[in-house]
């Protein structure tokens, strides 16, 4: 009897078509995270409970604007306002795609109307007139809507006599908008000014990245000013300083923990530890 008996042999399985492997790949799809920093593998479940902060590494990853807010304020008090403002296109201005057309895409892809979310909320009951920057809106880029609403976020204190809070996370002026994006750090530092009327204190609490304008305007200008861990701020982008000054920046510069060092932030708060260190600070600095 010749041949392999039948249990030598072995089964032949086909490989998964296309149809079948894309379907696969769907369900998996949003499941898992991959650490950007230690290149760690978690469950996305599990990364969503610790704020996008890897259990790992510690990393600080991104963190949806509203999502912040609502993890910062007390349950059901936020109220958002000026949530209609739209950007127009004043200059009619267009790189390699129409500024109109990617304003619309955007509002399309992300359901926000601009890259900042303002409102009232409570940090313990206390009330607050705060903001959060949307990087994923254009980079947090302060066009004259933004500028318009973090304006609003120091006149809408200055009425109700309360803290303010701005959550920054910017590329800076929005060039698309030219001299009237620029304006806007005026004008919001003109707000701020007049709020410093009530004797109420304004935090500035620095994300990941904090740059150009919104840097150097308003962010810079808070009572007391936090900072996320690791996050880059400043107003130039460290290569631009370097072919400037002709020289070789120290290793972390333009991070929160060599600002820190250097005077320029009052402190590096973890961001499990944020809504305690806010509500603390308001309960010492706040009438």
């Amino acid at each position: 009897m010749s041949g392999q008996a039948w249990f030598q042999k072995k089964p032949k399985i086909a490989a998964p078509g296309p149809a079948e492997a894309s379907a696969n790949s769907s369900r998996m799809e949003g499941i898992w995270e991959k650490c950007d920093e230690c290149g760690d593998i978690m469950l996305a479940e599990e990364l969503t409970k610790a704020l996008n902060v890897c259990p790992s590494c510690g990393h600080h990853m991104a963190l949806p604007a509203r999502v912040r807010i609502n993890s910062l304020c007390d349950p059901d008090s936020f109220e958002e306002f000026d949530a209609d403002l739209e950007s127009m296109d004043p200059l009619q201005f267009s790189d390699s795609k129409k500024y109109k057309d990617r304003i619309k895409s955007t509002m399309k892809a992300l359901g926000e109307k601009d890259a900042f979310i303002a409102g009232v909320g409570t940090f313990d009951g206390r009330r607050v007139s705060l903001g959060c920057f949307n990087f994923d809106y254009m980079g947090g880029s302060m066009g004259s809507v933004v500028g318009e609403k973090v304006t609003r976020v120091f006149e809408r204190a200055i009425e109700l006599k309360c803290p303010a809070i701005v959550f920054s996370a910017s590329g800076g002026a929005r060039m698309q908008e030219g001299i009237l994006s620029l304006m806007q750090m005026a004008k919001t530092c003109a707000a701020l000014n007049a709020f410093r009327e009530i004797r109420q204190p304004y935090i500035s609490v620095l994300l990941h990245p904090t740059t150009g304008g919104v840097a150097a305007s308003f962010s810079f200008l808070g009572d007391v000013i936090i900072a996320e861990p690791r996050a880059l701020i400043g107003f130039a982008g460290a290569r631009v300083i370097e072919q400037t000054i002709r020289q070789k920046l120290p290793e972390g510069f333009q991070r929160s923990e060599f600002l820190l060092e250097h005077g320029m932030l009052d402190a590096i708060v973890q961001r499990k530890d944020m809504r305690g260190k806010l509500i603390q600070m308001l309960g010492l600095l706040a009438s």
